[in-house]
Order: C-alpha cells, then sequence, then structure tokens
C-alpha cells in the first residue's frame, strides 16, 4: 500500500468514526427518533452526500462502533493457536477485546449506549450487525473443526457465541457494577458447550 493509499484510507476511516461518534451522542441526547441524517452530517462538519457515502441509515451509523468491535474480535480470533478448541478460542478472545476496548475510558461510551438501550427501534439493527458477522465468524470456526457435520456445528457455536456476547454486554449496560471482563467471563462459563460438540 502506497502512502498516499494508506493516507487515504485513513481519512475515511477517521470520517466513518467521526460520524458514528455524532450520531451516537446526538441520539443519546435527543433519542434516536429525533436525530436526522442532516444533523448528524453537520455535527460531523461533513454533507449530507458524504454521510451516504458511509453509512446508508443513521441506525447503521450509530451501531459502526460494534461492528468495528466485532470486527476486531474475528482477527483476534484468527490470531488464536491452530489447535485451539473453538470456545476457548472464541472465549480468550472475548475476553483479550474486553479488556483492550471496554476500559475506563469507555465510560462515555457506556454511558450513551444505556440511554440508547432497549430503545425498540434500535433492536433489529443491532441484531443484524451480530448477524451480519455470524458467517464469517463460523467460516473462521470451521477450520477448527473435526468429524462429522463440521459446517453445521460451527454455525452453532457462532450463532450461540454472538447471542451469549450480545446478551452479556446487554447485561452489563444494565448492570455496570462489575468489569465487563467479569461478566463476559461468566456468561460465556455459563453458555460453554458440551466437549463433545467442540470437535
Amino acid at each position: 500500500m502506497s502512502e498516499a493509499t494508506g493516507l487515504r484510507e485513513r481519512k475515511k476511516a477517521a470520517t466513518r468514526l467521526a460520524l458514528h461518534e455524532a450520531a451516537l451522542r446526538l441520539a443519546a441526547e435527543e433519542g434516536p427518533d429525533r436525530v436526522t441524517v442532516e444533523a448528524i452530517a453537520d455535527a460531523a462538519n461533513v454533507s449530507r452526500r458524504t454521510f451516504s457515502n458511509y453509512f446508508s441509515s443513521k441506525e447503521e451509523a450509530l451501531f459502526h462502533g460494534d461492528t468495528l468491535r466485532l470486527r476486531r474480535l474475528l482477527d483476534l480470533l484468527h490470531d488464536r493457536p491452530a489447535d485451539e478448541p473453538p470456545w476457548t478460542a472464541l472465549r480468550q478472545a472475548a475476553l483479550h477485546l474486553a479488556t483492550e476496548g471496554y476500559d475506563d475510558s469507555a465510560m462515555t461510551w457506556l454511558t450513551r449506549r444505556r440511554r440508547l438501550h432497549g430503545h425498540p427501534g434500535l433492536l433489529a439493527h443491532q441484531v443484524a450487525a451480530y448477524t451480519a458477522i455470524e458467517r464469517e465468524l463460523a467460516g473462521e470456526l470451521a477450520a477448527r473443526l473435526t468429524g462429522p457435520d463440521a459446517t453445521l456445528r460451527s454455525r452453532i457455536l457462532a450463532a450461540t457465541f454472538l447471542a451469549t456476547l450480545r446478551v452479556a454486554v446487554q447485561h452489563w449496560i444494565e448492570h455496570p457494577d462489575r468489569p465487563l471482563v467479569d461478566t463476559l467471563r461468566t456468561a460465556l462459563t455459563t453458555a460453554a458447550p458440551a466437549p463433545a460438540t467442540t470437535g
């Protein structure tokens, strides 16, 4: 990648992040129903057309942070030892992400997300953010499985893991009295499949 291309990509990422943060801030302050794409674009100091180049809707902009974290999770899973059991690899990747991305500096994010939590108009979009990554996650897991029905089992593991992750984060937002990593550890231990299903 050339220096010019690298700079261009960094600028795009910065614009996308600025739009996401503006959307999250405005939705937390005014309620997601009252926020418009125009207001988000104005808050990020870009045009409405620029917004459309990055996101198809305000909901997609709101959940960009979730998408980034899920993509980071895929990278962390890919870097785990190849001979590590699937659920162990998932668990370790999730705990690493929790310590990496949800420390004390994330309290502003937590405050804003708590204000949006449970909003009926956003639930489907939150689920969609997780579902979009499910097939890629299943593909990563399939390489760690042996025996019959590896493809099916990888999809079940991916779906179970993502549902557990989503519930754990929602529970933490509602009850932030202990670190997210502790809530995740409890949730992933509770949801762990029987050893026979991990290959």
